[in-house]
């Protein structure tokens, strides 16, 4: 199962009010599993940034201003996310604003059965409990020290971390330890099972037995059962 783990940053907080998208940040999990695929972009929004939002990502004018616009990039980032599921954090903000820059390129929007919220995947785990990105990289032992400002890309990385944990921890991993081909850096897992206090009690009987093993010495002394009855005289 191919799913892309992705986050945005933009202009404002009002896609309808003519906010625009400035940053794309994507990672590509498989069966759960980073692949080391990702997609990143800064874009010109064509507008000028809010103070709030600068406050948050620190991307300034100057910064995009050099940069392309959407429309350069749609086609390259649709192919990336094509028929993939989209793991986001509060979905309803990233993909209202995605779904307002493909309708400006004529590209039909996301479906929402192919979006997953974390947010909402949080609320329902950890009800009452605060459910920010941090506050989750917290719960669950996360580190983002890295995380001075938002930034689509490095939080993207995060949220799959996050996400692993959300449907079940590492566990769900390939558990390949490090240096491993295609090693995740994961120690392997180890099942212990128990062992029986008392061993079975054999299901054939003497006669049993020695019916099967005067059939074997019937088949002649180059028979490869011979060996697993240890027998090593000749027939």
């Amino acid at each position: 199962m191919r799913e892309i783990v992705l986050d945005t940053e933009t202009t404002g907080v009002e896609a309808l009010g003519g906010d625009r998208v400035v940053e794309i940040g994507c990672v590509e999990l498989v069966n759960h599993c980073p692949t080391g695929r990702s997609f990143h972009q800064y874009i010109n929004p064509e507008r000028p940034m809010s103070e709030g939002a600068f406050k948050v990502h620190g991307l300034s004018d100057a910064f995009l201003a050099p940069q392309p616009v959407f429309a350069a990039i749609a086609d390259e980032f649709a192919a990336f996310i094509d028929g993939a599921r989209l793991v986001i954090h509060n979905a309803a903000f990233d993909v209202g604003f995605l779904n307002m820059e493909f309708q400006r390129v004529g590209r039909p929007p996301i479906e929402p059965s192919l979006v997953v919220d974390t947010l909402s995947m949080a609320r329902r785990k950890h009800p009452g409990a605060s459910n920010s990105l941090d506050a989750l990289c917290t719960r669950y032992g996360i580190d983002n020290s890295r995380r001075t400002r938002h930034g689509a890309l490095l939080d993207a990385e995060i949220l799959a971390e996050v996400y692993i944990e959300l449907i079940g921890g590492k566990q769900a991993s390939l558990g390949l330890g490090a240096g491993e081909a295609g090693g995740t850096g994961l120690a392997p897992v180890r099942i212990e099972r128990p062992q029986r206090l008392r061993p079975l009690a054999p299901r054939l009987d003497e006669a049993a037995i020695a019916a099967h093993e005067a059939f074997i010495r019937s088949l002649g002394k180059n028979q490869l059962w011979r060996g697993y009855l240890g027998i090593t005289e000749d027939a």
